[in-house]
């Protein structure tokens, strides 16, 4: 049988896009500040492993475009919801929260141990339509949005044994 698409074009053959596999094991744990790498892309989503060291936070802000999620791995974390960051929500692992595009929000890893986190949202790498809670712009690895450079613990990683 012969598969076509709208023009006529045979399709039976056709494998479509390489799906990405991907394996956070080994991803570095940290003594202070935070990381953010990309585990894995398209065109339309981005999958990336965030690890903050214990009280590693951000600040209020919006990505005006870019609906995602964060899915808890290790650690626990407190997320402030909404411009002024009344409502909180601690959530531990294999637990999330799904940001609309326009929600404010901020989150501090709580707890002892690092915060390890999966963020998926749509494809745009490199771009930023970040705002702070004043509405102007606030990149991610600004001062302003307190980043503070990942210092790897030596022989310490996510997903080991």
């Amino acid at each position: 049988m012969t598969v076509r698409d709208h023009q006529g074009a045979d399709l039976s053959q056709d494998q479509g896009p390489s799906p990405v596999v991907f394996d956070l094991a080994g991803t570095p744990l940290l003594s202070s500040g935070r990381t953010d790498d990309i585990a894995a892309a398209s065109d339309n989503l981005v999958a990336r492993v965030k690890v903050y060291a214990s009280g590693g936070e951000n600040t209020t802000h919006a990505h005006l475009e870019d609906e995602h999620l964060f899915l808890i791995l290790a650690g626990r974390a407190v997320f402030h919801l909404g411009r002024d960051g009344s409502r909180e929500v601690e959530v531990g692992p294999n637990a999330g929260v799904l940001l609309p595009a326009g929600s404010f929000y901020r989150f501090a890893s709580v707890g002892p141990d690092n915060l390890v986190l999966l963020r998926v949202g749509r494809g745009r790498r490199g771009a930023d339509d970040r705002i702070g809670a004043d509405g102007a712009s606030l990149p991610g690895h600004s001062s302003k949005n307190r980043h503070q450079p990942g210092v790897p613990i030596p022989g310490a990683v996510f997903g080991a044994g």
